[in-house]
């Protein structure tokens, strides 16, 4: 269970943190006579030179590295695994002019040492009968090395079989190379053993007694003009197409590098002296630098709604170490605050994350870190309460709200206006006619005189205007 958890959460950080900073430095000093290429440095991330890092190239052998890396993912324990020869892998190998070991039909290995024929002298017959070994057949072999492919997030790079013979389908990058080996290198030891070493010892099969290969890395082979003794590993691969290839490890005073030629010359064998020239250069030029010190501010921030402090202190939150020229110091570095904002409103915690800087060196950005608030503020009450009333008269919701009431005004007012306009044009078509009181006093008193000579009494008849009707 600890060790999925750790394959986790390895695959997780490769993936997410092998993104190569392209913080790349110029080689004046020797040629690299290579189609691509590159210098990574295992200990920060950091790509010291890089050339042609993304174009499409042949990986030849060194499709090996992948394989071994799918088989070392299904096979947990090597020792005890078996290989056997079949016939199918036999008839396969045939005619590839790869390498060989030379395996019987029915011949087995332990599956340590058929990995060590794979990486330490490209043994075809050993790669094929593996494949058979691990997925049941080649094909479904090599689906497993493009399915771990898109896992560690290598675009540039795909397989048709599990060897590296030419194929314009079967190709990848330097940039995913580096990524590639990184990756095998950290997450298996075993694959650091056996590319590190010059002869591997194969143990008695049932068919052979013991025997020894020797690696195709002459640099890290003693009996050879390119040995290089800060040499730590890992494999070669060579094709009329892809040219001659290396991918190669150093270490030297704690500093570790992966060197990655990919197309150099087929005529002569450069890549060894080269890659040898690449190390020396690194090691001799370069170091590790603390460019950041996390107790000097970087920059200020603007405090709203405090009455404490105007500002706050940014500080990086952690330490920056880089791989830098020797001459490189803190005048040559150039550090580039990147704020969340023109300013930032109380309350502030302590450690509160505000921005971030880049930190620059001779035009090229050598690492980002994270800026931090170097104290805490406390917001004041008052000035809170009276910024919220402020932002919800310049929302959007607020605005929309006064728009439409503004609207339902305007239609309540119009709508009074028209109704008492029409009511005022109905009282315009009324006939008028003017009262004379004085010709109404005189009909009721002639109402009185008859009444009062008819005998009958007098009363107030409201509904007739005081008098009966004849």
């Amino acid at each position: 269970m600890k060790k999925r958890i750790f394959s986790l959460i390895l695959t997780i950080f490769l993936i997410f943190s092998l993104g190569i900073g392209v913080n790349a430095y110029e080689i004046s000093t020797f040629e690299v006579p290579a189609k691509s290429a590159a210098l990574y440095s295992l200990d920060t991330g950091e790509l010291i030179y890089g050339k042609n890092i993304d174009e499409k190239v042949y990986p030849a052998s060194m499709t090996q590295i992948m394989a071994a890396v799918v088989i070392m993912d299904k096979v947990s324990d090597l020792e005890g695994f078996t290989v056997t020869m079949t016939e199918s892998a036999y008839k396969k190998n045939l005619g590839t002019g790869v390498p060989q070991l030379q395996l019987k039909i029915g011949e087995t290995l332990n599956g340590k040492d058929a990995l060590a024929a794979m990486l330490v002298s490209s043994a075809g017959d050993a790669i094929y009968s593996y494949c058979e070994a691990v997925a049941g057949s080649v094909e479904a072999f090599v689906e497993l090395m493009n399915k771990k492919a898109q896992e560690l997030g290598l675009g540039g790079t795909h397989y048709t079989d599990p060897i590296g013979l030419h194929s314009e389908q079967n190709y990848t990058t330097v940039r995913d190379i580096v990524t590639l080996t990184e990756y095998a290198i950290n997450k298996y030891p075993v694959f650091a053993e056996i590319t590190g070493k010059s002869r591997y010892t194969m143990k008695a099969t049932n068919m052979r007694n013991e025997r020894t290969i020797v690696t195709t890395n002459y640099m890290i082979d003693s009996n050879t003009n390119y040995f290089y003794a800060y040499c730590t590993g890992t494999k070669t691969g060579k094709t009329d197409e892809a040219g001659r290839c290396l991918t190669a490890t150093a270490q030297y005073k704690g500093y570790r590098y992966i060197a990655v030629l990919m197309g150099c010359p087929n005529e002569t064998e450069t890549r060894f002296q080269t890659a040898r020239e690449m190390f020396r250069w690194a090691f001799n030029n370069f170091e590790y630098k603390a460019v950041l010190d996390i107790s000097v501010p970087v920059t200020e921030m603007t405090v709203r709604l405090s009455t404490d402090y105007d500002y706050v202190s940014l500080y990086p939150e952690k330490q920056l170490t880089s791989i830098l020229p020797k001459e490189a110091d803190n005048s040559t570095l150039i550090i580039k605050p990147k704020l969340n904002g023109e300013t930032v409103d109380a309350p502030v915690k302590k450690g509160d994350i505000l921005g971030t800087a880049d930190v620059v060196y001779a035009e090229t950005v050598i690492g980002t870190v994270n800026l931090v608030a170097g104290n805490s503020i406390e917001a004041n009450g008052f000035l809170v309460f009276f910024d919220f009333i402020r932002k919800i008269l310049i929302s959007t919701a607020f605005k929309i709200i006064s728009i439409i009431a503004i609207i339902i005004i305007i239609a309540v007012v119009g709508y009074i206006i028209v109704i008492n306009s029409s009511g005022k044009k109905k009282r315009r078509k009324m006939k008028y006619i003017p009262y004379d009181e004085e010709k109404e006093l005189l009909k009721k008193e002639k109402m009185k005189q008859k009444r009062k000579k008819a005998g009958r009494p007098e009363y107030n008849n409201e509904e007739n205007g005081g008098f009966d009707e004849e």
